[in-house]
């Protein structure tokens, strides 16, 4: 595994748990109960109800909610739209647990039908130019449900303590004795993870999910953001490639494109990667490269009709394998 993405591997995995642990410790979480919203063990209450009581005025208030609701807010996405506009989706393919699911169910199930996903009309091949060997057996099918299934079942458990206590829904968990509403929330939740991860997820990644979507957005407006780059004076070195690099990309992008129809892309790296393999540490670098600054307006303004000579120096010997 290449260095970049075992980090990937570590960092995806810190977040997940993170993301599971978080309303236990109260790092966040918001109560339903006492209708609290909880943030490193601090109940960020606004007064809303003392208000009502004449207890606080409305300066009081005022404030409240200016320091525990307006900067933090748009702090926050200052920071992501910053971060975004800089760098791209970092988020996505290096935090985000739903990537993480997505490529856990695109390995499984192209182990059990050699596509990643049902709506595939052709299935991928067995041998790869960048060295990935897999042969697909339907006996691969009964782990692949069970994984999708714990998975679904997974989330719906976590985010239910981001709304009720954990110590309830966990001690609910272990007798097997859920209340009603939880119950409800429980099932209709796992079963729309279930559609989700079984027939959508690549969808989901592309055009559903709000945080990907605003990430996305404050890319697309800096042409100069760091972007993978193709280098298209050595195009003819694609010739004998099998696309192991579109097979690489999780969410089924075509890291070749122009920006604009790779607006979802994450950044995980592992077209690279799969470039990397086929050319079998090439002297020249790879035909894909991390590029910024004026080499970005190759990948970014060209997609917008217009004609763009990078500078010489934008694709160099940075091979990572």
């Amino acid at each position: 595994m290449p260095k970049l993405q075992a980090l990937r591997l570590i960092t995806r995995g810190a977040f997940f748990l993170l993301f599971v642990l978080a309303p236990v410790f109260d790092l966040l979480r918001y109560d339903l109960i006492s209708q609290n919203f909880i943030f490193i063990r601090h109940n960020w209450y606004i007064g809303i109800d003392a208000f009502r009581l004449n207890q606080i005025n409305s300066l009081d208030i005022l404030w409240n909610f200016a320091s525990l609701v307006f900067v933090p807010v748009v702090s926050i996405i200052a920071v992501g739209a910053f971060i975004s506009w800089r760098w791209g989706l970092l988020y996505c393919g290096w935090l985000c647990p739903h990537e993480s699911v997505v490529e856990i169910i695109n390995h499984l199930m192209r182990r059990a039908s050699g596509k990643i996903t049902l709506w595939d009309k052709k299935t991928l091949p067995e041998n790869q130019l960048d060295g990935t060997q897999i042969k697909p057996h339907k006996t691969w099918w009964l782990l692949t449900i069970m994984v999708v299934l714990m998975l679904a079942f997974t989330w719906a458990i976590v985010l239910l303590t981001y709304l009720l206590p954990p110590k309830i829904i966990y001690n609910n968990l272990l007798q097997l004795d859920f209340t009603r509403p939880q119950l409800i929330f429980l099932c209709v939740s796992s079963t729309l993870f279930v559609l989700e991860f079984t027939f959508a997820r690549h969808l989901f990644c592309r055009f559903g999910c709000s945080v990907g979507l605003f990430q996305s957005l404050f890319w697309m407006l800096n042409k100069k953001a760091l972007v993978i780059g193709f280098d298209r004076n050595r195009a003819k070195e694609c010739s004998r490639c099998d696309k192991s690099c579109e097979i690489a990309c999780p969410i089924k992008l075509k890291p070749r494109n122009v920006k604009r129809k790779m607006f979802s892309c994450s950044h995980c790296l592992k077209c690279i990667d799969a470039c990397d393999a086929v050319q079998n540490k090439p002297n020249n670098g790879s035909l894909l490269q991390l590029i910024s600054k004026d080499c970005a307006l190759d990948v970014s303004a060209r997609g917008l009709g217009k004609q763009v000579q990078p500078p010489g120096n934008c694709y160099k010997n940075n091979s990572r394998q």
